[in-house]
Formats: C-alpha cells, sequence, structure tokens
C-alpha cells in the first residue's frame, strides 16, 4: 500500500489496570519496563483521501493502513517474520482432512466504547460476533468488497451469497469463546486469508445504529480509536482498553496518537519530514531524499534531522488493466502488442532513476517457494508487436483511437513518469496515442467499474504472502464482485479457473505452487494485464521513533511504536 523530532509532552493520566500502571521517570515521561515509553504522537502523510474506514469496504493501501489499527481479525501476520500468529483467537484447531478450523477466542477483548451500544460502553467479543462479521464477508452487501476471500471457500457461503440461505452454514458458535469454521474442500493458506485486514470484526450494533455511514464511525477491538475524521486529517487515539501487551508486560499502546495529513506531492511530504513535521515517509524516491534532507552523516552530525532508512523487497506490483470487452482491447493482438512495445528495463533506468525491478516473469512476484522462474514473461520486441497490430487492423497505429491511461497519481511523481514512458514507447514504436489523465483513486475505480475507462494504471500489494492474493484478480467467478480490484477486467478463461480451483484444494505445497504458475502464465499468455514493475517498499523514520518495522507486505503496525528522545 506503505521525521518530526517531537517535543517533550506533559502528559495526562492513562488509563490502567492497577498491576500494570507506568512508573515515571524523572522528565515526568511515562516509564515503562525495557526501557519504552508512553505518549506521545506520530504523524505521517497520505498521497490519497481517506474518507471511510470500515474494512469490508477498504480495498485499498490508504484506508487498509488506517481501518487495521482500529480493526482486528482471528489471527495476524507478523510484521517483521511475517508468520502467523494469534490475534483474537489464541488458538486454532485444524481437523485431520485439513476442512474444520476450530478457533478458541480470548476472554479479554472488548469493543471500543460507541454510543451504537445501549451504555456507551465496550462489550465483550464473543463467537457470535465472529459469526456476524464473517457472514457479512459471504454477503453481496454493497459495503462489502471482499466476497471473494470467502464465499468460494466456506460450505454454505455461496448459497449466502446467493441469497438462497439466511445463514452461512460453514459458520458455527459451538459457545460464546468457541468459532467453528467449516471448509466446502481443504484450502491450505486458509489461516493466511483470516490475516486480512478486511476481516477485522465489528458489533452488529454498530451496523445497525450507523447502516451504511458505518465507515464513519468506525468500531473495533484495536489499539487505537478513531479521535476525527476530517477534510485534512484523521485523528487516531489510543484504546486504553486494549487486550495486548508487549514482551515485557507492558499494556498496547504506547502512542497517544497517530495523525494522517494529506501531502501535495512527495517534495512536499519530504520538506514535511525535515521541517519535523511528520515522523515518517512512505515510498520515498530516493534520487530527492539527499537533495532534500542531506546525507544520513550531516543529520547524524546535527546538521538535519536523525533519520533511518529502510528497504525491504515488496510483494507488489505495479501493472496496467485492460478492459477485456471494451472495442480495443477485447483482442488478445493489442494487448499483446501493448506489453511487447515496452523495454521495462530501460523505462526504469531512464525515466525512474533506477527504482523498481522490471516484471520479467509472471505476474507474482518472487516469493518463498514459487517457482517465479519457469514463466516466460514479456521480451521487449517492437517488430512483433508491429506485426500483431498490422495483424489487428492498426498497422503504425492507423485507425487507433486516442486512448486515456487513467492513473492514480500527482503530477511529477514516478507513477505519472512511468505512464509518460508508457506514452512514449507506444506512440513511438506503434504509432499509438496515449492521453494521461491524472485522477484520484476513488474516481479511477468508479470510471473501471462503469465501463467508462478501459486502460488504466493499478497496483497490487500483497495481503499475505502467498500466490493465490495475487492470481484471484484473474479468476472468473470473481467477475462482478464488488471490489474494485478484483476482475476489473472481467478475463473469464475456463481453463485458467480449472487449475486455480485445482490449487486451492491441493495439499502438497510444490504441486500447488506448479499449478498456480501455470495459472501465471496463462496470464501472460493471454497478455490479460501490463504487468511492469515490482518495486522496493522504502521508509524514512525519524530515530526517535522506535520498533517501527518496514515489511514487504507494506502493512503497518503502530501499536508497539514509541517515542524515546536520541541522547
Amino acid at each position: 500500500m506503505h521525521k518530526k523530532i517531537l517535543t517533550l509532552i506533559l502528559l495526562f493520566p492513562l488509563i490502567f489496570a492497577c498491576e500494570t500502571q507506568p512508573a515515571k521517570d524523572a522528565e515526568n515521561v511515562i516509564a515503562a519496563k525495557g526501557g519504552v515509553r508512553y505518549g506521545g504522537e506520530f504523524r505521517f502523510m497520505s498521497r490519497e483521501k481517506v474518507k471511510f474506514l470500515f474494512p469490508l469496504a477498504n480495498s485499498d493501501v490508504y484506508s487498509s493502513r488506517l481501518s487495521s489499527q482500529i480493526f482486528e481479525g482471528l489471527l495476524k501476520t507478523d510484521p517483521e517474520s511475517m508468520e502467523l500468529r494469534p490475534g483474537i483467537a489464541i488458538e486454532t484447531q485444524v481437523s485431520e482432512d485439513l476442512k474444520t478450523y476450530t478457533f478458541l477466542l480470548r476472554d479479554n477483548v472488548y469493543f471500543h466504547n460507541d454510543e451504537c451500544f445501549e451504555d456507551g460502553k465496550g462489550r465483550k467479543v464473543t463467537a457470535h460476533d465472529f459469526k456476524y462479521t464473517l457472514e457479512f464477508a459471504c454477503s453481496n452487501n454493497k459495503l462489502n468488497e471482499h466476497s471473494y476471500l470467502l464465499k468460494d471457500k466456506i460450505k454454505g457461503a455461496e448459497e449466502y451469497y446467493n441469497g438462497t440461505a439466511d445463514e452461512v452454514v460453514g459458520i458455527q458458535v459451538k459457545d460464546d469463546h468457541t468459532l467453528v469454521i467449516e471448509l466446502k474442500s481443504p484450502f491450505s493458506v486458509f489461516e493466511k486469508v483470516l490475516t486480512h485486514t478486511a476481516l477485522g470484526v465489528f458489533p452488529k450494533e454498530a451496523l445497525e445504529k450507523y447502516g451504511d455511514n458505518i465507515g464513519l464511525h468506525p468500531v473495533g477491538t484495536g489499539a487505537f480509536v478513531l479521535g476525527e475524521l476530517a477534510e485534512d486529517k484523521i485523528v487516531l487515539v489510543r484504546n486504553n482498553n486494549y487486550w495486548d501487551k508487549d514482551e515485557f508486560g507492558n499494556p498496547l499502546p504506547f502512542l497517544d496518537r497517530v495523525v494522517m495529513t494529506y501531502s501535495k506531492d512527495k517534495t512536499d511530504e519530504l520538506l514535511s519530514f525535515r521541517a519535523e513535521k511528520i515522523d515518517l515517509v512512505l515510498d520515498i524516491p530516493v534520487e530527492e531524499v539527499q537533495n532534500v534532507l542531506g546525507t544520513l552523516p550531516e543529520a547524524q552530525s546535527g546538521e538535519n534531522v536523525k533519520h533511518k532508512v529502510d528497504s525491504k523487497a515488496s510483494l507488489s506490483n505495479t501493472y496496467y488493466g485492460f478492459t477485456h470487452d471494451s472495442e480495443i482491447f477485447k483482442d488478445k493482438r493489442v494487448r499483446k502488442a501493448f506489453n511487447l512495445a515496452i523495454d521495462r528495463k530501460v523505462m526504469i533506468e531512464n525515466w525512474l532513476e533506477g527504482e523498481g525491478w522490471p516484471i520479467d516473469y509472471g505476474f507474482v512476484p518472487k516469493m518463498k517457494g514459487y517457482p517465479y522462474e519457469n514463466i516466460k514473461g514479456f521480451v521487449f520486441n517492437p517488430e512483433e508487436a508491429q506485426r500483431l497490430m498490422a495483424e489487428a487492423g492498426y498497422p503504425n497505429g492507423r485507425n487507433f483511437p486516442v486512448i486515456p491511461l487513467y492513473v492514480n497519481a500527482l503530477e511529477g511523481s514516478a507513477e505519472h513518469k512511468l505512464a509518460q514512458a508508457v506514452g512514449k514507447s507506444l506512440k513511438d514504436n506503434l504509432g499509438v496515442n496515449i492521453e494521461i489523465r491524472l485522477v484520484p483513486i476513488k474516481e479511477r475505480d468508479e470510471l473501471v467499474q462503469k465501463g467508462e475507462a478501459s486502460f488504466w494504471r493499478a497496483g497490487w500489494v500483497a495481503d499475505y504472502p502467498d500466490p493465490e492474493n495475487f492470481l484471484s484478480l484473474f479468476y472468473g467467478g470473481n467477475i462482478g464482485d464488488n471490489n474494485p480490484a478484483v476482475n476489473p477486467f472481467n478475463y473469464n478463461n475456463p481453463e485458467f479457473d480449472k487449475l486455480f480451483d485445482q490449487a486451492l484444494v491441493e495439499a502438497d505445497e510444490e504441486k500447488r505452487m506448479e499449478l498456480f504458475a501455470q495459472c501465471d502464465q496463462l496470464i501472460i499468455d493471454d497478455a490479460v494485464v501490463m504487468p511492469l514493475i515490482n518495486d522496493d517498499f522504502i521508509t524514512m523514520v525519524n530515530l526517535k521513533v522506535r520498533k517501527f518495522v518496514t515489511n514487504e507486505i507494506e502493512q503497518l503496525d503502530f501499536s508497539r511504536i514509541f517515542i524515546k528522545e536520541i541522547n
């Protein structure tokens, strides 16, 4: 999806149980075991506006990064190791046939205080709340953009989605603290799916009170509570009744507030970091950092803000989508010609200052256990591209209309430069004219869903580290899903769907990965989309911000961050 040197703040007393009350040090900063500190404000910026915080309605990385601080699910992904770890489910039991999952829930998790509850006080979370949430996640409700995650996997979910059943029979409450989920067939990464940020539990009372406006009144169980949702910022405040603790037994979270504002462009963001107005910069354009901030030695000598730059190979990609039922792009020869007319390596070197890696193989990025090297990707071949265009009836671009390319980016950004590079390559090699239109992500998605955009920029960041998370975007059964990112191409290939279905139920990991690789090859062979680059996730954080983790799925976890001055 994925700075400011704060002045010392005299903190108001925080509410803790007596046995976990932190001690105050001589400077009146609330200290705790292990050298951590309570209090302070953590600030960062987003280039896209976030106006709605309901996990099942959040399908972009910008919204999800905030809603994941408010909502939690059964399981989590450890931000450092990328391994599964308990969430609200403290224990998971799996049947021998790998079809039935039993989750034992914690007994100390409460929803945030909110007016939706009779006394305004958040009540304890039970297995009934998860049944309600997961059934909603299987529904075709317009607020649910993530039905593709579960409706093809849980027993009875499709019937519930289609309106022929009153409940999902595969989701059962054994008692208040025990939830049982039965799958239609074995699915080896089901537990990973449950870590998806969209599957955070919410109370029935909130939906009944707020209805379609629930995203303006998010009620979850997470470390932070929505404090303010304004046009120019979003403020999260500490949940004083949060259940989790760190390794020293300190109640989480440590921060008083998290504030997200909006940037005009990346230079504005970097200058804000230099002026100590924010503490974090995401997706750094490396060529600008030294110009704006100076070198790290300069920062460490006190000439500039002290900071740390970190980088991880991101499980993400940037691609351009085609609408397959549009007059132009329904022809595979045109889609393939577009792909062959692009020299991805040259674009990165000449237009993006060397940032990113050309996608030389398939759509799925490199990940552990996945045979990506077996997939034959697109190789720059302008002669073959020209032949295909002539065969399709557009020799040297003749009779080919001007195509708008919708890009969710700011002017002068890396995404804008990439679009300019693609446009120049298509003009030089195919005689095709592209009109770049910079739009907000919401407008882009609406245009695609309405069929008014046939060519657009998109990107995908792994919600969990598995090829299934990428390939589900192309599954025919997901056409028409409310999520604007899931098969907006209207790609429907029975061969792909058959292989994908086989992979979902394959218990042998090596065979499962091979089936996914065959799906990936079909995406290339059919030129379903235009894969362009894989990114590194580069972050820059003020050195006084401790325990910030940069990870390959670009998720943010503010629950363990704390502010401590540099001596």
